[in-house]
């Protein structure tokens, strides 16, 4: 297959355009196609959820704490740099700070040391997040990392044909030139679903690296922080040339559904997260009418998207 990179500059007029296709996006659209529809074809608002609003701000920590000298990245030193990611967030986001406002009642799960019958405060959101970078702490040392790259927007055109695009939490490579992708999970150790979808993002991010460096990365790793987890796997060759084969099968089914306007709910234990339910036919919903078509390359990519 032909691969290329491709500037995603869009001031550059000579620059082709292609349709795009983030690891978030292909799997929303194997989880429920009606999903994908809502998120990328409707564009329905979705509420920052307390959890997605700390997965963001504990990888903003992580990524600033790689800019403190080695020695000075600590429990300590990431704990410090909490309160000035969360007031950067409110700033470039200014609803985060009505969080906890918002929607009292589903702030506090179980599984968190707060007292479950009251909601969360802003202390108490904070105070998580501290308890994650210490589960960082418990499964790596900083101070003896140098990241080659971190949030680091990587890209591909695969098969003349598809712009696969995402963000790497952070990307290590040693002085023998093995590549390791490493991305950081703020939530449980996964069950089998949210697992084969973690595994399918960092296949994702695999491929590009292979097609546009030509080297298949030696270590894929999740680390699961509220756990203290490590979950390493090791692609070869031969495996992502199968993926990037589903892939195209994956768009080539996309852009069927597109033509033909027909995504069909797909009910599973996922849709207690998802936002939609009030316009899903699974829940006695109607769809939104479907809008006029757009270029097929405006998806959006952002850093932390994936969480």
């Amino acid at each position: 297959m032909t691969t290329q990179a491709v500037s995603l500059d869009p001031h550059d007029g000579e620059a082709p355009v292609y349709p795009s296709l983030s690891p978030s996006r292909a799997a929303d659209f194997k989880t429920c196609p009606l999903l994908y529809r809502f998120r990328t074809i409707d564009r329905l608002p979705e509420t920052t959820s307390p959890d997605q609003a700390r997965g963001t701000l504990v990888h903003a920590v992580l990524e600033r704490l790689f800019d403190l000298p080695a020695g000075d990245r600590t429990a300590s030193a990431a704990a410090d740099l909490v309160e000035p990611a969360w007031a950067t967030m409110i700033e470039n986001s200014p609803e985060l700070s009505g969080l906890f406002d918002a929607s009292p009642a589903v702030l506090v799960s179980a599984d968190d040391a707060v007292d479950v019958r009251r909601p969360w405060t802003t202390d108490d959101f904070l105070a998580s997040a501290r308890s994650l970078l210490d589960g960082y702490f418990t499964v790596e040392d900083p101070s003896r990392l140098e990241p080659a790259e971190r949030e680091s927007l990587i890209s591909a055109v695969v098969d003349d044909q598809l712009l696969i695009r995402g963000y790497i939490d952070r990307l290590d490579v040693s002085p023998d030139g093995a590549m390791r992708v490493v991305d950081y999970k703020t939530g449980g150790a996964p069950r089998e679903a949210f697992e084969a979808r973690a595994l399918f993002q960092l296949k994702f991010y695999a491929l590009v690296l292979w097609r546009t460096r030509g080297v298949v990365p030696r270590v894929l790793r999740l680390l699961y922080l509220k756990d203290q987890e490590i979950c390493d796997y090791s692609p070869d060759a031969e495996e992502l040339a199968r993926f990037e084969r589903n892939l195209l099968a994956l768009w080539q089914a996309i852009k069927r559904a597109t033509e033909a306007k027909e995504f069909r709910p797909q009910p599973s234990k996922l849709c207690g997260w998802c936002s939609h339910q009030a316009v899903c036919p699974a829940f006695g919903g109607t769809p939104p009418p479907f809008p006029a078509p757009r270029q097929p390359a405006e998806e959006v990519v952002t850093p932390g998207a994936d969480e």
